[in-house]
């Protein structure tokens, strides 16, 4: 027999440093400067991530350590999850030593990783049935966006939950987003990636054809940035390209990861994307050939080689 579900508090209480306690699993690329931002915050952050060592800045800062996402959850009010795809989700969350298991009825639960609808509806229906609140918050903006503060957060879920986490959302992002029911905010960012793959390829092939055409990149990023060619990657990503700097701000790996979460959304509504096709087999092709963890500017690469035109600046040894 199914246990009787606890009434969640409504409305929760609404976060602040001095009495929210938070909790964070995962400290990659990004996961580390948004809980730096939430400490300079004044919040008390408790967190695990796979590797301590990668945690230490952090906890030299006064985050404190525990032993597994559960612990992390028997210390905290609030539970974020940034880590790197949806087994990982599943594990921290659901698994047998799980956050969901052990934050207090009335807690919330925030996944800001990129995952699977159908996961984060799950995990609503789980929590709701312990009390606990559920928000999928997947964010965009790479690991500048993280590193400033100026992150976009797409939330899923109930908008009381996220209403009282409005001082954590300050110190993250820029813009936060409510964007409907459970799964939502993960299905917002899907359409994003699929956005940002094409796009990828198009400012990929630019600057491919500017260095054929033996124009200087700088200038001509100057001349085209500002115009109707403008964009996020072009902005942020194209200059990295220029220099030689194929370091992640979101690893390639990571991007293949998202690209077929929505190709397999696609198979199940039978709708044809071929752009993001062509993108995930481009990006899957670098990953085949050891450089998944380059950041995706490095798909300037693969279409170098399929353009017989070897591109001047790869990668250094060390990424590849």
């Amino acid at each position: 027999m199914a246990p009787t579900p606890l009434p969640r508090q409504t409305p929760p209480v609404p976060a602040c440093p001095t009495a929210t306690r938070l909790g964070w699993i995962g400290t990659g690329v990004m996961g580390r400067s948004m809980v730096g931002h939430l400490l300079e915050a004044g919040f008390a952050v408790t967190l695990f991530t796979r590797s301590r060592a990668k945690a230490e800045d952090l906890l030299a800062r006064g985050a404190r350590w525990a032993d597994s996402p559960a612990t992390v959850a028997q210390a905290s009010d609030v539970v974020f999850v940034m880590v790197g795809n949806p087994d990982d989700v599943r594990a921290c969350v659901l698994g047998s030593e799980g956050a969901l298991w052990t934050l207090r009825s009335g807690g919330i639960l925030v996944d800001h990783t990129t995952s699977s609808p159908e996961l984060a509806r799950e995990i609503d229906a789980a929590a709701c049935g312990r009390g606990v609140w559920s928000l999928d918050a997947p964010v965009s903006g790479g690991d500048k966006g993280a590193r400033e503060g100026t992150l976009t957060v797409m939330v899923g879920g109930d908008g009381k939950a996220l209403d009282s986490l409005a001082a954590c959302m300050a110190a993250v992002a820029a813009n936060v987003v409510p964007c409907g029911g459970p799964g939502n905010g993960q299905q917002t960012k899907l359409v994003n990636q699929i956005t940002v793959a094409s796009g990828m390829i198009g400012v990929c092939e630019a600057l491919l054809y500017a260095h054929a055409a033996g124009l200087d990149l700088e200038t001509t990023l100057r001349a085209i940035t500002p115009g109707a060619a403008g964009s996020w990657s072009l902005s942020n990503l194209a200059p990295r390209i220029v220099r030689g700097d194929f370091a992640p701000g979101f690893m390639i790996e990571h991007f293949v990861k998202d690209m077929r979460l929505v190709l397999e959304e696609c198979r199940r509504r039978q709708l044809s994307l071929p752009g993001l096709s062509l993108a995930e087999s481009l990006y899957a092709g670098l990953a085949a050939q050891g450089w998944g963890r380059l950041g995706t500017q490095g798909l300037v690469l693969a279409l170098a080689q399929l353009a017989h035109h070897p591109w001047p600046k790869p990668p250094p040894a060390q990424l590849s």
